[in-house]
């Protein structure tokens, strides 16, 4: 298989980050197939201001905490991973912490040992992991939890699912595990389903980190590619490469 015939499905939310990934995807010369899977829904909420330490997992956070007024004060901002970080500073935040492992049990261990008594603020969406919460609990923290926006399937999602199920897809990329259920999902809708988890393995499939790959393998679907970071261009370099190996040539 030639880098050009090899089609890989993208299911990032349709503003910058799906048209980042299009222009990865082909810059790596495969064809991307975009079928976004997420959809951000604010709920008018902002995190709240006397917390010892305020957390953010997300781009998406970032913008919406900015928008809503959010002033940190004296809290201590912490981000999920580089990306969330580079967010922040870009909505004119400082990032005081930012784990080594960009996951929610590599930001318990950084902070496991600060949090005892404090109040910490955890701002993101409404599919956020229980990890995160029962860690800085077992920690001795004081957690609060805001729901920024909530995460949902847009309508007529799912055309990658009937791509899959004709055996037309040579990779796909999921970024969270509501990206695999909302896949799956749609292709119950469209009453393929079975035939699609089959095309999936039939192709190289790259996911973000560990309960990504639990959440895949969970539905019968086989994980072919897990990056070292939890980021996406990584990810799609190595799904690309997985899926056409002459790519670099």
């Amino acid at each position: 298989m030639t880098t050009r015939d090899t089609t890989v499905a993208v299911f990032r939310p349709d503003d910058e980050r799906l048209r980042d990934a299009v222009e990865l995807i082909e810059s790596l010369g495969a064809t991307p197939v975009p079928d976004p899977m997420l959809e951000v829904r604010e709920t008018g909420a902002s995190p709240r201001t006397d917390a010892e330490y305020t957390i953010l997992t997300s781009k998406t956070g970032a913008e919406i905490a900015r928008e809503s007024g959010w002033e940190p004060g004296e809290t201590t901002v912490c981000a999920i991973g580089s990306a969330t970080a580079e967010a922040l500073r870009e909505q004119g935040y400082e990032v005081d912490v930012v784990p080594e492992e960009y996951t929610s049990t590599g930001l318990v261990e950084t902070l496991a040992d600060s949090v005892d008594g404090a109040c910490v603020e955890v701002a993101r969406s409404d599919h956020g992991s229980q990890v995160l919460l029962d860690g800085l609990e077992a920690a001795g923290a004081y957690v609060h939890e805001t729901v920024l926006y909530e995460l949902v399937r847009p309508q007529g999602a799912g055309e990658s699912a009937e791509l899959a199920a004709a055996g037309g897809l040579d990779a796909v990329c999921f970024t969270s595990s509501l990206t695999v259920e909302n896949f799956l999902d749609a292709a119950q809708e469209r009453g393929v389903r079975t035939e699609a988890v089959s095309g999936l393995n039939d192709a190289v499939v790259g996911v973000i980190g560990e309960p990504t790959r639990q959440t895949a393998e969970d539905e019968g679907v086989a994980v072919d590619v897990v990056p070292e970071n939890a980021d996406f261009d990584e990810l799609a370099c190595a799904v690309v490469e997985r899926a056409a190996p002459t790519y670099h040539d």
